[in-house]
């Protein structure tokens, strides 16, 4: 434990790093996979469940907190961490995410973002200055930036006013964040697929410092291959002794393609998401449970991943989320989890000893083969 934010490069193998980010509130083994509580919780899910598949933090919305139950609200109940019952790191999103995916609803301007709740119509104003005040009331651990990220395919021209107009609020953003002892501050990166964007962003992040850098702006329509060929430069830009923060991201093979361009830290709502709509992350591939052919078999999802889903076969899983039961989203969020979580810990042990080339040509071809065959 420390009393500050700090970060420890342990081991590189290529690219790739493994390393220890130490808060106050407990370590995070890097790279860390980041289950998203959008609303203080992992939908499906207990926080002392999502412990035990290896999590070591976990990332809120400021926008969707912000408008319920209120930041002030959680602050007076202790803070987020009290409030949803999770006492290591938690990192906060700005609510700038929500800036693009809630266009139809707001106004942008230099200043800042007004718009209308998508809950009730009410009318409320996001600045950099509101977004670290938030963040601060939440008590997060590690606080994003306020930025703005626009939607791909777009024009140059839209991605050079955007990237622009990120760095002036993320100058602001350190200036309203202050100096908080044990709580970490990180800038994100913008600049769409343009090398020369992302290298001005990067320059402008770096000048005014930063305790960690993201990658934003990507897994936004531009698809694997365009994001990939962006990574294979974005992390070398960013400082080597502080982490890296690729946002919203992803399917597995997206991880382990992050990792090995040199990505630190991942967040994605797609192991809970796809545990509730009956999509399961497995070593031989993804399996839809609601398909007919679970409806006979005995065997389980996938007996290496150490869940609770284990104890089930797949005929009982394909049955109770036919028939809507609760218990089938959470079997299925836990054991997706547990896969995710699974595969970091498998990356981080590769690279400290140095093989996470033949790590990676293993989980590769364990996918390529699918999934077992029906009874």
């Amino acid at each position: 434990m420390t009393a500050r934010f700090e970060f420890e490069l342990k081991a590189t193998d290529g690219k790739a790093r493994t390393g220890v980010i130490s808060t106050p509130r407990g370590e995070i083994r890097t790279p860390a996979f980041m289950p998203v509580g959008t609303a203080a919780t992992v939908k499906a899910m207990m926080p002392e469940s999502v412990r035990s598949t290896g999590a070591d933090i976990l990332l809120g919305n400021t926008y969707h907190l912000m408008l319920r139950p209120t930041a002030e609200r959680i602050d007076r109940l202790g803070g987020l961490h009290k409030f949803m019952n999770w006492e290591r790191p938690i990192l906060t999103d700005s609510g700038g995410f929500q800036v693009m995916s809630l266009a139809g609803l707001r106004k942008l301007t230099e200043e800042g973002v007004t718009f209308k709740s998508h809950i009730d119509g009410s009318k409320h104003e996001l600045t950099p200055e509101r977004s670290m005040e938030i963040q601060r009331l939440l008590g997060s651990d590690i606080v994003m930036c306020f930025d703005e990220c626009p939607a791909l395919p777009a024009d140059r021209d839209r991605i050079a006013e955007s990237m622009r107009l990120s760095m002036r609020w993320a100058e602001r953003s350190k200036t309203a964040f202050g100096d908080r002892p044990g709580h970490a501050l990180f800038g994100i990166m913008q600049g769409g697929l343009e090398q020369d964007f992302r290298e001005e962003s990067a320059k402008a992040l770096r000048e005014i410092g930063f305790d960690g850098y993201a990658i934003g702006g990507l897994a936004v329509g531009e698809g694997q291959e365009a994001m990939f060929d962006c990574l294979d430069y974005t992390p070398e830009m960013l400082p080597k002794d502080k982490p890296r923060y690729l946002m919203g991201v992803g399917k597995p093979d997206d991880i382990v393609g992050a990792v090995k361009r040199g990505v630190d830290m991942m967040d994605c709502v797609l192991p809970s998401r796809s545990g509730r709509t009956g999509q399961v992350f497995t070593r031989r591939g993804v399996v839809n449970i609601k398909n007919a052919r679970h409806a006979d078999d005995p065997r389980p999802l996938d007996e290496t991943v150490d869940s609770p889903a284990r104890n089930y076969s797949r005929a009982y899983l394909h049955h109770v989320f036919r028939s809507n039961e609760m218990i089938a989203g959470m079997l299925l969020t836990w054991h997706n989890l547990r896969y995710f979580q699974d595969i970091m810990g498998e990356m981080r042990a590769a690279i400290s000893e140095g093989r996470f080339d033949a790590w990676e040509d293993q989980f590769h071809a364990m996918r390529a083969m699918g999934d077992i065959d029906p009874l």
